[in-house]
C-alpha cells in the first residue's frame, strides 16, 4: 500500500457481501488500501486515526444495584481493556482507575448530578497511564492509593480493610509487573489470601473488573459477574494455597508492552506528550 500499487489487493479474498474495516498504526495506509479494495468492488471503509484512536475508544454501562440509592457507572477504554468508575450518592463521587480523559469523567458527572471528591488507583498499573492525579487536578478531589512507597507524588493512603484491583469475573490478578520472581511469589500469596476473605462475601456481591483481555463491546451492559458465579467458574478460587501460588506462577501472561516505562510513569503521576501505551 505505501507503495501506492492498486494491484497488490488483487488476491485478497473477503467474505462476500459483508463491509471490511481496514486499519492501520494511524489510520493514513488503511486509507490507501481501502481505495484499492473499492477497485476492486469490496465494500470497504477505513478505521479514522487507526490502532493510535482505537486504544482511545470508551463507552459506559451503568451497574445495577438492587435496593441501593448510589450509582456506579463503568467507563471502559475499549481497545485497552481498560475499567474504570465513577461511584456516586447523594450528589457526591468517587472516581476508580481513571484511564481515559478526564474531562469525560467530569462531563458524565455532570450529567448525573455528581460532584467529584475523591480519586484512586487501586494499584500502580503497567497497562496504561493514569489519569487520576489529572483527574483530581481539574476538580480539586483527594487522590486515594494503597499504602506503599513507590509513588513520588502526594495521596492518602488506603490500608487494611479497603479493596483493590484482585479478582475478575473469569481469573485473579497477576502478581508479577515490576517484581522479581521473589516479589512475585510473596504477593501470591498475599493475593490468595485476601480472595479467600472476598469469598466470604455475600454471594450477589459485584465483581467488577478493572482489567479485561477481550474487546468491550459498545452494548450498555457492565463487565461483570456475582461473587457466587466468579467462585463457581473460577478453579483458582477454590484451591489451596500452595497449588493457588504455583498455578498462578505458572500461568503469568505476556507483559504489557513498555510496561516498566509506564509503571516509572505512573509512579511519578506524569503524562508525557507521547503516550507509551
Amino acid at each position: 500500500m505505501r507503495a501506492r500499487d492498486p494491484s497488490s489487493i488483487g488476491g485478497v479474498s473477503v467474505p462476500a457481501g459483508q463491509p471490511i474495516v481496514a486499519v492501520c498504526a494511524q489510520g493514513k495506509s488503511s486509507i490507501l488500501a481501502v481505495r484499492a479494495m473499492r477497485e476492486h468492488g469490496i465494500d470497504a471503509m477505513s478505521l479514522k486515526g487507526g490502532m493510535q484512536a482505537w486504544s482511545l475508544a470508551w463507552n459506559v454501562a451503568d451497574v445495577e444495584l438492587t435496593g441501593s440509592k448510589a450509582i456506579v457507572i463503568q467507563v471502559r477504554r475499549t481497545g485497552k481493556g481498560c475499567l474504570s468508575y465513577i461511584m456516586g450518592s447523594d450528589g457526591e463521587a468517587a472516581v476508580v482507575d481513571a484511564s481515559v480523559d478526564p474531562e469525560i469523567y467530569l462531563r458524565i458527572a455532570e450529567e448525573r448530578g455528581l460532584r467529584i471528591l475523591y480519586v484512586l488507583d487501586t494499584h500502580v498499573h503497567a497497562d496504561h497511564l493514569s489519569r487520576s492525579r489529572a483527574l483530581a487536578a481539574r476538580c480539586s478531589a483527594e487522590v486515594l492509593l494503597p499504602d506503599q512507597d513507590r509513588v513520588t507524588y502526594p495521596f492518602r493512603a488506603l490500608r487494611e480493610g479497603d479493596s483493590i484491583d484482585t479478582l475478575f469475573p473469569g481469573a485473579v490478578g497477576r502478581p508479577d509487573l515490576a517484581a522479581s520472581s521473589e516479589q512475585a511469589r510473596k504477593r501470591a500469596h498475599l493475593l490468595h489470601a485476601t480472595l479467600q476473605r472476598i469469598a466470604q462475601l455475600a454471594p450477589e456481591t459485584w465483581i467488577l473488573p478493572c482489567h479485561t483481555s477481550e474487546p468491550i463491546p459498545f452494548d450498555g451492559r457492565p463487565c461483570g459477574a456475582r461473587l457466587s458465579d466468579v467462585i463457581r467458574q473460577v478453579d483458582m478460587m477454590r484451591a489451596s494455597e500452595d497449588t493457588f501460588v504455583e498455578m498462578l506462577l505458572s500461568r503469568i501472561p505476556q507483559t504489557p508492552p513498555n510496561h516498566l516505562e509506564i509503571v516509572r510513569l505512573n509512579e511519578r503521576g506524569e503524562f508525557p506528550g507521547v503516550d507509551p501505551t
